[in-house]
């Protein structure tokens, strides 16, 4: 009898890290990309950005939930982790123009991504979501960048400031707090969202009923729905833990694919 052993070669996702250049900041910045099994230069993908947290750093997604990157081949995405410094909390500080972490995310790393990746180049083709600092960073970006990005997301965001002026070196990006209050709350996302015409984004953010985060979260949510503002909330047991995210960014992704497949390709 003649046995045949055939040999299957399986495509994964494709890990890398890249360098690339701050001109707002003079300095080189890492970033994680992952493009999806079967990647092609002449092909278009959509990309999403996801950000991490407070003392985190553009490698934690990879090295923290390694299965990201099954979700890029399961949804045929360019998946974009930058660094936005442990503190950088993806401002343009006014008060440290060392940190002009909106410029490089938004712009700059934006471009590069476009230039040396096979992306859908429009706000139709991206979308950006992040933890914890990467949550706040995410909506505010988007916001900010509606010609940007078309779809934001947060997972346990600190989407109020206020309350932790004294923590996560918020202060070290927007000055003092008793100094300039309205400067905090301008800078919140929780009152930012606010301003925001009906179905400007594609929005979906969740937190843990055990974060201490939970309470500005849902504060946001019912704002949202007072203005008319379409999203999608979800609240469920958990806390601030990358158990959390794991399970998180799988509905996340979910979402952003919708938004992928029912936006236009161009805007």
């Amino acid at each position: 009898m003649l046995l045949l052993l055939l040999c299957t070669r399986v495509q994964a996702a494709k890990v890398d890290t890249v360098l690339t250049h701050s001109n707002s900041m003079h300095k080189d910045i890492k970033a994680v990309v992952i493009t999806p099994a079967g990647y092609k230069k002449h092909s278009k993908y959509p990309a999403m950005y996801l950000l991490h947290g407070f003392s985190g750093n553009y490698a934690d997604w990879i090295s923290k939930v390694p299965s990201i990157s099954q979700l890029a081949d399961e949804y045929h995405i360019i998946i974009v982790c930058p660094d936005g410094n442990y503190a950088g909390w993806y401002f343009d500080s006014p008060v440290n123009k060392e940190m002009n972490y909106e410029t490089y995310v938004a712009t700059e790393l934006v471009s590069y991504i476009d230039a040396h990746y096979a992306t859908i180049a429009n706000r139709s083709g991206r979308a950006i979501t992040g933890l914890s600092m990467g949550g706040h960073g995410a909506l505010y970006l988007a916001a900010r960048h509606q010609n940007t990005f078309g779809a934001a997301g947060s997972m346990s965001g600190c989407v109020d400031l206020a309350p932790f002026s004294k923590k996560y070196g918020i202060s070290q990006v927007l000055g003092d707090y008793d100094s300039n209050p309205q400067r905090w709350k301008d800078n919140s996302v929780t009152y930012i969202i606010e301003n925001l015409q009906p179905n400007a984004l594609a929005i979906i953010f969740d937190c843990g009923y055990s974060d201490d985060f939970y309470p500005s979260n849902l504060v946001m949510h019912q704002k949202m729905v007072e203005k008319h503002i379409p999203h999608d909330f979800i609240a469920r047991n958990g806390g601030h833990s990358w158990e959390y995210w794991g399970n998180s960014i799988v509905y996340q992704v979910l979402f952003f694919s919708r938004y992928f497949n029912q936006a236009p390709l161009s805007n």
